[in-house]
């Protein structure tokens, strides 16, 4: 399996092996993110300690997801405190993409997944647990899934699957 393949490189802090009071604290801050205006000061992405930053450039940075859902799982985040893409100015944008794909040509070197998955949860509605934009880049292995048909469409499972007879 990938993971079996890549062991440990790249992972984050594994979700079932953290302590009760620091699962605690981050559903505590995670109540509050979502109900701040002005997060920053509590703000994960805007305090990241320099050795968690793998690549970065003027408007933004890269790092490695604290709890992946594959191996190589990264994040693209602006500098700038900023809730949702849209909000972006067009330089952020273009140098974000930018940091996107040199991470995929890191990830290609490193971990060598057949396929990716860019995600974006703009808005609590659409999953966004920390309101500071952040672009989900989540490497993909053959067999990581039995049927990796419709990607991002499962958030829906009842309209997914649109290529077969129901």
């Amino acid at each position: 399996s990938a993971n079996e393949r890549i062991g440990n490189r790249g992972r984050g802090f594994i979700l079932g092996r953290m302590p009760w009071p620091y699962l605690r604290a981050i559903e505590s801050r995670n109540e509050m993110w979502q109900t701040a205006d002005t997060v920053t000061e509590h703000c994960p992405f805007c305090a990241l300690p320099s050795g968690r930053i793998v690549d970065s450039n003027a408007h933004g940075l890269v790092v490695r997801d604290a709890f992946p859902v594959s191996p190589g799982h990264t994040l693209i985040i602006p500098r700038r405190h900023v809730r949702s893409f849209f909000d972006l100015d067009s330089d952020e944008r273009v140098q974000l993409l930018d940091l996107l794909e040199s991470a995929k040509r890191v990830l290609e070197g490193e971990f060598h997944p057949h396929a990716y998955n860019i995600g974006i949860n703009d808005g609590a509605a659409a999953g966004q647990t920390v309101p500071h934009l952040h672009i989900h880049l989540i490497p993909r292995y053959h067999g990581d899934q039995s049927d990796p048909r419709g990607g991002v469409r499962w958030i829906f499972h009842e309209k997914a699957d649109y290529w077969s007879k129901r």
